[in-house]
Parts: structure tokens; sequence; C-alpha cells
């Protein structure tokens, strides 16, 4: 590989020297207007998500630069020895940077009690630093810690760096005229009327407003539960045979009438269809957020006649909640919210049942979620057709009586506490 040319550093070098400096602005705008936006709130974690992004593409790009500068020297400069000596301190500093603060950034998010996972640009799985998402909780405390402490040091270093380093470029371009700004910037002559001088300041100023303004796509919400097939009624009963005595039918109804009420018919045994949902609606900073679970059985002994021999037993598999966004769909089996690992299921269970309108019902039960049982009505309506049945409830929930929402997602100020459930089920018996 040649050697760079002496007047100026080479092409490769000018170009990661450039696409660094610009991320390294617009990261730097993204990270004040994280502290900006509303804690928790649907821009604060969209904001988040790209400053990770553009983090560990500053990481790869500062890798493949330093690799670069062992293998390729820089321009001489003619300076005093003392400015020799600032020049390559700086350098240092920056390097330290530009890879200290995406690796501490790194460390904190892989040791976060969040665990967000990260995806660039909100496609690329990124993965945790090795062996931290695993560690005990104690241990993943002290790291998040101190990678989260070293991280804003580093931050209020790269300030006085930055200062430094225009600092410097102005003094050799406007002062001392010599030719240091053209090593980064090809062409350029001494002075300050050199237009890429006013053309870089152009840029910069560029990067600073789309920094400040730019809005990241927020999170998607998942679409609404799909709702139930309509169920299609039986066909009628065919007609009596012919053959049949023109009495039997009417005194064989009637007995059968006569047998119901005097021993009402015991609930019968349903099994639920595909296509039934069960899902949960809420908001997030004003942004509604729709979401399912995927994974749900339903034991359903009913009958409307004997309501008071009824009984429904609903098991949720929390690991398959969803709304839509992956990143945030990670975080809800954590201990955070769900708590997957130690409550894997949530339990509705309901053996009273009282009938409050035509088609209309109300089941009182008992939710387990995340070890905690809180009785629960739910409302719902019913339609039976021949041996298809449709129900449809909604009932609302406080997600903090049961402790969904721990450390800092327990406010209520973005996520509020109410949340509506929704089930939408389709029901055949024998």
């Amino acid at each position: 590989m040649s050697a760079a040319p002496r007047d100026r550093y080479t092409t490769v070098a000018i170009v990661l020297h450039w696409l660094i400096a610009v991320a390294i602005v617009f990261q730097i705008l993204l990270g004040w207007r994280m502290g900006w936006a509303p804690k928790h709130s649907a821009l604060a974690f969209a904001l988040f998500q790209l400053h990770k992004s553009v983090g560990i593409t500053i990481l790869l790009l500062s890798l493949v630069r330093l690799g670069w500068r062992l293998v390729n020297k820089p321009p001489h400069v003619d300076q005093p020895a003392w400015e020799a000596a600032a020049a390559k301190i700086v350098h240092v500093g920056f390097y330290g940077l530009m890879i200290g603060l995406p690796l501490t950034g790194w460390l904190a998010v892989s040791a976060s009690p969040t665990g967000i996972p990260t995806l660039l640009y909100g496609a690329i799985p990124w993965p945790h630093v090795p062996g931290v998402a695993e560690l005990a909780a104690p241990a993943k405390h002290v790291w998040y810690a101190n990678s989260k402490e070293s991280h804003e040091i580093l931050v209020k270093i790269a300030y006085l760096l930055l200062a430094l380093h225009l600092g410097a470029v102005a003094k050799h371009q406007i002062i001392d005229r010599d030719r240091v700004f053209a090593h980064m910037a090809a062409g350029a002559k001494p002075g300050i009327a050199e237009p890429r001088l006013w053309l870089t300041a152009a840029a910069f100023l560029a990067v600073i407003g789309v920094g400040l303004t730019y809005r990241p796509p927020l999170p998607q919400a998942a679409a609404a539960p799909p709702p139930a097939p309509i169920a299609q009624p039986e066909p009628p009963a065919p007609a009596a045979s012919a053959a049949q005595p023109a009495s039997s039918a009417p005194a064989q109804s009637a007995a059968a009438a006569a047998q119901t009420a005097e021993a009402p018919l015991p609930p019968a045994q349903w099994t639920v269809r595909k296509g039934s949902s069960l899902g949960f609606t809420t908001t997030w900073s004003g942004q509604t957020i729709q979401g399912r679970f995927d994974r749900w059985t339903a034991d359903i002994r009913f009958s409307p006649d004997a309501l008071d021999k009824s009984h429904i037993k609903v098991e949720i598999d929390l690991a398959s909640a969803a709304t839509g966004d992956p990143q945030r769909d990670a975080t809800l089996p954590t201990a955070d919210w769900f708590d997957v690992a130690t409550h894997p299921k949530a339990v509705f269970t309901a053996a009273k049942f009282r009938k409050t309108g035509e088609g209309r019902f109300v089941a009182d039960g008992t939710l387990d979620l995340r070890g905690v049982k809180k009785p629960v009505s739910l409302p719902f309506t019913l339609k039976i057709d021949g041996k298809t049945a449709r129900a449809r409830g909604t009932v609302g929930l406080d997600r903090t009586a049961f402790g969904v929402g721990q450390g800092e997602f327990a406010s209520t100020d973005s996520v509020p506490a109410a949340v509506q459930v929704q089930a939408q089920v389709t029901a055949d018996r024998p």
C-alpha cells in the first residue's frame, strides 16, 4: 500500500474524517434532544434508538479510520514542538472518544435493567456486549452505573476537544495562514476568504439544523386485534319424516320441553376457533398502542340456561404479547413489565355469571397476573346460533394494581395505569 501524499490525507481518510465528524455532531444533538423530550415518551424512545444506531456507526467507522491511519502516514506539518504535542494529544483523545463513547454506551445498554435490544436503524440486529446481559442483577447494576457515568464524562471531554480542534483549525487557516486545513479539504487555500472554509461552516450549520429538527419514526402501534369470524347460523333442522306419525313430533317436543323445564341441560363444552383474539389497548404519550396476545387457551363450559354451573378458565402466555414494535415488545417479558421468567402466565377464572340483558352477561372472576390476584368482572355480549357462539367483551384494568410497570415505568405520566382488555371469541360445541 502506497504512502499518503505529503500535502494532504488520503481520499479514504478524508471521507472517513468528514463522515465521522457529521455523525458526531448529529449524535451530540440527539443526546440533547433525548434530555429535552418528555421522559418515557414515544419520541424519547425513538431518539434513543436512533442514538444507539448512530453510536454503533461511529464505532465501526472509527475502527476503520484507525486501521487506515496505522498503515497510511499523515502529511507532515511544520509547527512548534508544543503545537505538535498538543495536536497529538487532541488526535489521540479523539480516537479514544470515538471508540470509548460508543463502547460505554453499548455497555450501558447491555447492562440496562430494561434489556431493550438494539436494531440498527430499526432493521439490523446488534447484540449486547457478550456476557454482560447474562450477569446477575447486582453485577449488572455495577456495570450499568459505571458505564453510564463513564459515558457522561466522555461526553463532557468531547465538548472540550471539539472546541480545541475547531479553534486550532481556525488558527491555522486564518492566523497562521498555513495549509493544515487543506490536509482535509483538498485544494483549500489559506485565509478567511477560502470558499471551502465557508462551505464547511455551512455544512456544519446544516447538520445542526437537521439534528435539532429531524423526527425519527415513532414506534409503530400494532394493528387492532382482528375481529373473530362471524359465526354462520346452523342450517334449520330437517322436518319430521313423512313416515313418522303426525302426532309424534309435537308429542316428543312437548316431552322434551317438559324434561328441560324440570332438569336444565348441563353447560356445554365450547372449543375456541382460530381467529379469536385477545388484545389490549393503552396509550404512550398520547399515542394509542394496540397490542395482542398471540398464544392463549380457554376452557369454556357455559350455558345461558345454567349460569350457576358454568365455568371459564383462560390461560395467557405473557411472552406472546406484541404491540408491533420489536424493540418495545422485547421489554414486555422483562421484570419491569410482565416478568415472564417468574410468572409466565396470566390466568382468569370465573364461576359466577350474571345476566344483565338480552344476550348480555357479566363474568365475575379472578385475574392472577404477576402473582397478584384481583377480582375482575368481565361484561360480554353473547350470540348463540345452533352449535356456534360468538362473544365479545371489554374490561378496564389498572396495570399498577398488578405490579405491571416497575422501577422507572411505575410512573403513569407517559403510560397510564388504565388498560383496556378486549376479547373476541368464536367457539363451537359438539
